[in-house]
Parts: structure tokens; C-alpha cells; sequence
């Protein structure tokens, strides 16, 4: 399940004009790239299409995966038969690169009504708010354990881990990122795009292909707020302790203290917001 290296780029050159006081210089600068992702899968013959979403080129089958697992349609890493991009002779060349195909072990393919949804992804604070409450729990999902523990030095010190691991970021100023650490604050893994979600669902996804899943030992870290699909995705993940640079939303405080996450905002330099299950943070 290997991806080419014929793919679009993460970045393209764009010219510009520089204002540096009253000197304009004409240079080039680079910009992300974002493309629209449409995620299908197929399983007894059949193909069904379930999500398109904007996205950073790179890592596209982790985000595939990630999303199919985020939303309960995948388990565990037998689930999936492969992933490949499109070979559809009648679509264009270049947006078959756009379009990824995850084969499901399963004899048939999931109930297209359960996911109704997922045709609005980009949102960024959750359609169905507190509905999605029960349905996580509907769906199996239950609070989390309480053994993980983070230092709270460690936690001053993930922001600079993460960004001096954001190759793309450090080139453009213009993508979010998820990270994983582990309980002594060492980076995991990192991955970027235009999405924050996106950017979780890469991590989450490369986890369940890798066979790391479930990741109830680490902690996620993610540029930008915490917005109530983070914490939902963190919830089917396992990951005990969510951090952000920014705020949370009403919605996310309420599923981590729902679900026993520590819930952790506005970490810069020295100085947090902690919104849920604080005792995971030690002095």
C-alpha cells in the first residue's frame, strides 16, 4: 500500500510582490498546496464514495484510514484489505491522486445513512453537537483510563518540539499540525496539513497501519483549538491527554470531561488552561 511519488507536491511556488516599507521586491514565494481528497471504499464488489475533503497532498492513506477509523466504519487493521489510489481510466490523470480507494475486508459495504455527516467535514466544531455524545456511546466508546501522567515541564516543552519538527510549516506559515508524545515529552509523530483534522486523522491512520493502535499511552498535541471532532477522534483513538495551542469549545470540554480526557488549552511558554481531568498534569 505504497503511495507514488508522482503525486501532487505539499507546496507550490507562487510569485508575489514583497512590500518592504516603500520597496516592492518581485520574488517567489512558497504556498501550500490543497486539493480536495475524496475518500471511497469498496467491499463484496461494490464501491461507494463517503467523503471528499480539502486537504494537504501527502500521507493520503493514512488520512483515508485515520477517517474510517475515526468514524467507526474500521476497528482494527484487518479491516482493511488495501488502499490505492484511483486507476479509473475515464477520470483525468492528474485527480487520480485526488481520489482514494480503501478495499474493506468486509462482504458488504457500510450503511451510507449512518454517515450522513461526513459530506460536511470541514466543518471545524461538530454538526450534530451533544447528539454525538450518545453516539459515541452507542457506538462502544467508553471514558478512558487514568494511568497515563504528564510532568508538567514536559508540557511547556511540546510546542517547540512540534514546530521544529513541521518541515512544511517552517517553508510556508500556512498548515496546522497534530503531533503524539509520549508520557516523558518525547515526540512520537508529527504530521501536517491544511486541516488540523486532517492532520489528526494522518496520525491516527499511520498508527492503525503501522499496528501501534490503540494509542491509549500517548498524548496528542495539535496547532490552532480544540474543537469538539478533535476530542471525538481522541476518544475512538484512546488518547488520554489532548493539548493546544489554542482554546477549546464549549462542545469539546464537555465530551473530555464526558469521556475522562485531560483537556489541556492555550499552552505557550509557560502558561496552560487545564479544562478536564487535571491529574494527569504533575507539578
Amino acid at each position: 500500500m505504497s503511495e507514488t511519488d508522482s503525486r501532487p507536491g505539499r507546496t507550490v511556488e507562487c510569485a508575489i510582490d514583497r512590500f518592504e516599507g516603500p520597496s516592492t521586491q518581485h520574488v517567489y514565494d512558497e504556498v501550500v498546496t490543497e486539493e480536495p481528497l475524496e475518500i471511497r471504499v469498496i467491499a463484496g464488489g461494490a464501491t461507494q464514495s463517503l467523503a471528499v475533503t480539502m486537504r494537504t497532498p501527502g500521507n493520503d492513506f493514512e488520512l483515508a484510514a485515520g477517517f474510517l477509523l475515526s468514524e467507526g466504519i474500521v476497528r482494527k487493521r484487518g479491516d482493511i484489505a488495501g488502499i490505492s489510489y484511483c486507476i479509473d481510466p475515464r477520470i483525468d490523470a492528474e485527480q487520480r491522486y485526488n481520489i482514494v480507494n480503501v478495499e474493506l475486508t468486509s462482504s458488504e459495504l457500510p450503511d451510507a445513512a449512518r454517515f450522513e455527516r461526513h459530506f460536511t467535514m470541514n466543518s471545524s466544531c461538530g454538526i450534530c453537537g451533544r447528539a454525538n455524545l450518545e453516539a459515541l456511546r452507542d457506538a462502544g466508546i467508553s471514558p478512558l483510563e487514568d494511568g497515563v501522567r504528564l510532568p508538567r515541564r514536559m508540557l511547556f516543552d511540546i510546542p517547540d518540539k512540534m514546530r521544529a519538527a513541521q518541515r512544511v510549516f517552517a517553508a510556508t506559515g500556512g498548515l496546522h499540525a497534530a503531533a503524539l508524545f509520549t508520557a516523558d515529552g518525547a515526540m512520537s509523530s508529527v504530521r501536517e496539513d491544511i486541516g488540523r483534522h486532517n492532520a489528526l486523522d494522518k496520525l491516527c491512520g499511520a498508527a492503525l497501519l503501522e499496528g501501534r493502535f490503540p494509542l491509549h499511552q500517548h498524548g496528542l498535541f495539535v496547532s490552532g483549538r480544540a474543537s469538539f471532532e478533535i476530542l471525538q477522534k481522541a476518544a475512538v483513538a484512546r488518547i488520554p491527554i489532548v493539548c493546544a495551542v489554542s482554546a477549546p469549545s464549549s462542545l469539546a470540554v464537555d465530551l473530555a470531561r464526558h469521556f475522562n480526557i485531560t483537556l489541556v488549552g492555550f499552552v505557550r511558554g509557560e502558561r496552560a488552561n487545564v479544562y478536564s481531568c487535571g491529574e494527569r498534569i504533575t507539578a
